[in-house]
């Protein structure tokens, strides 16, 4: 009996077959649905040390991958159709000739090199099919202008800058660039030039090494540029394996010593890590300039899952690491996958034309090939795709990849480190900000402090200076101009030719200050002489002027002499530092400013000074007179008697003929001041008249320029000098301007002056005119101002020449030293000459500003003595200033003090010695003693007269037991001023 089936399981199993019809169904329906583009990539896979082309293949299949694994609803899918180019150019054009002819590829990717692409471009162009290369970076590309080529690469001309930019952060003056011979390596030199020199860097020497050089003929090279070429700096452009070749080579000959600087572009600086050790090892203290990419996590976790799979697909090649050309292929795929999809291409076959047999690029038609349909679609939507890849931010402008950062590296040992980076905008920099800006510059910086220590050829950090003389050279050829006759200026620059020997000789200041110069160097510089002269070698053969344009046009190789800096020599040839005086002055004679006259005695002091002498003198006599009065019969006496022996004593001091003694010790002070004042007047006087009268005083003949031009004077000026120019600019017409050749001629101009031909002024630059005045006595000739710009003498060599800076250190070490005094000594008579604005020989007069401190001293003499005498004075007699009477005024009590202080004091030792006399002589005492009756009498003194020899009067000497008396008197006689009209009653 048949067992009766489940009908559960039954409608499983129907549920299950139509399910499964189903997924079949739509699988069919999406597989018809989906358009398989092809896409051919030419290139090299060959297995060698860089494996560019395996890199960059297995780079383009990840991306495939990733990007349809993300976008699996894409309608598109590309298939690469791969060609092996075998690194040779015809291979790689036939590839692509059958690729469009017989596969109809859409778009091809490749060609490796630059070389190959050009052929592969031409052919896209004329299948308008776009050509996507991501390792070919030379700019000359561009110059095919083709719209369906894609430059997925940053193009070598994008980096000149940023070496520039480093070659300017270390001063240095020329580089040479050393560079492949071949399309990839001539396409950069022209752009690498044309900014070096937009930067003043010369690029004295182009070298060219061919591809398929020995390394016998790169030896010869190296040799060359060693021993000839004095520039230690060096750009490489070329591809890894004639790089890797060049640094070994340069190492075995001692190019990769202290000294040297080696800068390379980003053609090995990319592939720096796939070297092996020997060349990572000659290539120690190198500099690398690469495209910079932002290290991202998207990136790290790409080069894990790149490395595995590409050491599964090629376990021969475990050292090779993904390099910058890798990820440029898979941005780029990535790129044309979205623009493929973008496009939506339905119609993948080619459409023929017959007019497409002929080309505009001399193709040869091997046979007829179609025009792709979508190619200026597929163009346009390329050149409008942008995302952000594994590089950063993609953006196509113009069919090549916009400019990006470059970073600067150092190779050390076998790893490198970085040590800066260059942005188009902002230059170089140490470090990046997270968003990739600069950190620390605001503005764009060539500086080489905005880099990190470098570690230079040779294991140093020292900077190269970036040149050396040559090892084996010809020696600098050095101008130097001749001057004619014995006596012109012979002492700075003197040349002699030795027909014998065929040699110049050169002699004088300007040649010992070079070889000074020269010796103090670091280093040997060979030199020759060149005299800059006629065929007959007796004259010069031009102006200065054009000795200068004989260097500019490379003749010399310096200029050494007695040359002048200038502005307008200054643009065509660089100037060391000047070693002389700069500027153009104007030298003229002396004459003998002293006037005859009757006054001249008066010359000596200036106004004030006589003035206050005088006045000193009559304040002195003063003084004396008051503190000599009362105890000095030699100033008593009548007034007129008074004021004439007080005049009389002070002025005599002059003379030191005064013959009346001096008895207060307090006249005595003062006089004895005084005398040491008039004693240094006096002598000063004497000084200075004598001075005056007999001492020439010279001064310039001609002050100013603008005196020349009103009196049309003539001046003159050294034969064939700048200084020409100058006069011309000051307005002095040629019938005016006289030519001279020595020192001598122009002596004789001065001494003749304008009347006879001669001149009344000389302009000539500072050097000759302190020669000039060391020749001739500076009684004569003086420089006057004003002194017009001029650089001084300087020695000249080419533009952007190396050996500028070192000449210009070692000529202030010179300047600056003893040996600078020693070679003037030894060639020039020395000069000492006064400011030529003040007479040579000093008379400015005596002024009171000299002489102040001594009439202070006297005056403070005088004064002390005068108030130490009236408070004694006062204090002797206080008791007629301290009477309180009230009928005594104040005015009565100072008549009285007054008419005490007019008699004698006849307590003083010199009036007590006079009266032992009489008392023992004569008895001329009674009679005194009866004169004073009357006077008591009357309650008045005695006339002044009358009392000048009175030796007892109420005005005398007053004692103690006398005070009673001496009031009561006082009393009665302050009872009328009229003193003498009432004596004149009483009698």
């Amino acid at each position: 009996m048949k067992k009766k089936g489940n009908p559960i399981s039954f409608v499983y199993f129907v549920i299950c077959m139509v399910t499964c019809w189903c997924l079949n169904d739509g699988i069919l329906a999406q597989r018809n649905e989906t358009v398989v583009v092809k896409v051919g990539a030419v290139l090299d896979i060959s297995n060698g040390p860089n494996a560019a082309g395996i890199i960059g293949l297995s780079c383009i299949n990840m991306a495939l991958s990733d990007f349809y694994h993300s976008h699996s609803h894409y309608k598109t899918r590309i298939q690469i159709i791969l060609r092996d180019s075998h690194k040779d150019v015809v291979t790689a054009a036939a590839h692509a000739l059958d690729l469009i002819k017989n596969e109809e590829v859409q778009a091809i990717m490749g060609p490796s090199t630059t070389m190959e692409a050009i052929f592969v471009i031409q052919l896209g162009d004329k299948a308008q099919i776009p050509i996507v290369t991501f390792s070919a970076t030379s700019p000359s590309l561009a110059s095919l202008q083709s719209p369906y080529f894609f430059q997925i690469s940053q193009i070598d001309s994008a980096q000149v800058k940023a070496i520039t930019s480093i070659v300017l952060a270390f001063g240095w003056k020329q580089v040479v660039p050393i560079y492949i011979d071949n399309s990839f390596g001539e396409g950069l030199i022209p752009y690498l030039t044309n900014v070096l020199q937009q930067a003043n860097i010369k690029v004295p020497y182009l070298s060219a090494i061919s591809l398929s050089a020995t390394d016998d003929a790169i030896t010869q090279e190296l040799y060359k540029i060693m021993t000839i070429i004095s520039t230690r700096v060096f750009v490489v452009h070329m591809s890894t394996n004639l790089g890797s070749k060049l640094f070994t080579l340069a190492k075995k000959i001692g190019m990769m010593s202290q000294g040297y600087v080696w800068i390379v572009t980003d053609s090995m600086a990319n592939l720096f890590n796939s070297f092996d050790f020997n060349v990572k090892e000659s290539m120690e203290g190198v500099l690398g300039v690469r495209t910079y990419i932002p290290k991202t996590k998207k990136l790290d976790d790409f080069r894990v899952r790149w490395k595995r799979k590409f050491i599964s697909d090629n376990p021969t090649l475990v050292d090779t690491n993904l390099n910058i050309f890798g990820i440029w292929a898979y941005d780029a795929t990535i790129a044309l996958a979205m623009a493929i999809e973008k496009v939506g291409i339905g119609n993948t076959k080619f459409g023929y034309n017959e007019s497409n047999t002929s080309s505009n690029y001399n193709i040869p038609d091997f046979e007829k090939f179609g025009i792709a349909q979508n190619g200026d679609k597929l163009s346009e939507a390329l050149s409008n795709t942008s995302f952000n890849g594994l590089s950063g931010d993609f953006n196509v402008i113009g069919g090549k990849l916009q400019a990006s950062t470059f970073e600067i590296i150092n190779m050390i040992g076998d790893g490198e480190k970085r040590v800066g980076f260059w942005t188009p905008d902002k230059g170089l920099t140490r470090n990046l900000d997270s968003k990739g800006n600069m950190s620390n510059n605001s503005r764009y910086s060539s500086s080489k402090d905005d880099l990190g220590s470098i570690i230079w050829p040779g294991d140093v950090y020292s900077i190269p200076k970036g040149w050396e003389i040559p090892t084996i050279g010809k020696k600098l050829k050095i101008g130097v101009p001749i001057k004619s006759g014995d006596n012109n200026y012979t002492e700075f620059l003197k040349v002699t030719y030795d027909h014998s020997t065929d040699t110049t000789k050169a002699t004088g200041f300007c040649i010992d200050v070079f070889t000074a110069v020269v010796d103090i160097l670091p280093y040997d510089l060979p030199y020759e002489f060149v005299r800059y002269a006629k065929p007959d070698g007796d004259e010069m053969a031009g102006t200065y002027d054009e000795l200068i344009n004989q260097l500019y046009y490379g003749n010399f190789d310096a200029v050494v002499g007695d040359i002048t800096i200038t502005a307008d020599r200054s643009n065509k040839v660089d100037f060391t530092m000047p070693y002389t005086e700069s500027g153009v002055t104007m030298v003229v004679s002396m004459k003998d400013s002293r006037k005859k006259n009757a006054w001249a005695f008066l010359k000596p002091l200036t106004w004030d000074l006589w003035v206050v002498s005088a006045c000193s003198f009559v304040f002195i006599g003063f003084v004396v007179w008051v503190l000599e009065h009362r105890v000095n019969n030699d100033f008593r006496g009548p007034p007129s008697h008074q004021i004439g022996t007080s005049l009389w004593f002070s002025f005599s001091t002059m003379v030191y003929a005064h013959r009346e003694k001096v008895v207060s010790n307090l006249a005595r002070f003062v006089v004895v001041v005084w005398v040491f004042v008039v004693l240094i007047l006096v002598q000063s006087y004497t000084a200075s008249l004598t001075s005056l009268l007999t001492v020439e005083q010279l001064r310039p003949a001609i002050t100013d320029v603008d005196q020349l031009l009103k009196n049309k004077m003539n001046v003159g000026y050294l034969k064939g000098s700048f200084v020409y120019g100058i006069l011309k600019n000051l307005g002095f017409p040629d019938s005016q301007i006289i030519t001279y050749q020595s020192p001598e001629e122009c002596n004789e101009l001065f001494i003749k002056g304008s009347v006879n031909g001669g001149i009344d002024a000389a302009f000539d630059e500072v050097p000759y005119v302190k020669h000039f005045l060391g020749t001739y006595s500076c009684s004569k000739y003086v420089m006057v101002e004003p002194r017009f710009k001029a650089g001084g003498f300087g020695y000249a060599f080419p533009k952007g020449s190396p050996l500028v800076a070192d000449i210009s250190r070692a000529i202030l070490n010179v300047t600056q030293g003893d040996k600078m005094r020693t070679i003037e000594k030894a060639w020039f008579k020395e000069a000492i000459c006064l400011d030529s604005n003040k007479e040579i020989s000093s008379n400015n007069n005596l002024g009171l500003e000299s002489f102040w401190g001594l009439f202070l001293i006297a005056g403070i003499a005088s004064l002390l003595a005068l108030l130490i005498f009236v408070v004694t004075f006062l204090y002797q007699h206080k008791h007629i200033w301290l009477n309180n009477d009230p009928n005594t005024s104040i005015w009565q009590r100072v008549c009285i003090l007054v008419r005490i202080f007019d008699q004698r004091d006849s307590n003083c030792h010199t009036f007590k010695k006079s009266e032992n006399k009489i008392k023992s002589g004569n008895s001329r005492h009674h009679h005194d003693e009866d004169d004073l009756g009357p006077s008591l009498g009357t309650h008045c003194p005695p006339s002044p007269s009358s009392q000048t020899e009175s030796n007892v009067s109420v005005y005398g000497d007053f004692s103690p037991n006398r005070e009673m008396d001496v009031v009561q008197i006082t009393n009665q006689e302050v009872s009328s001023v009229h003193c003498n009209e009432i004596n004149l009653q009483a009698t």
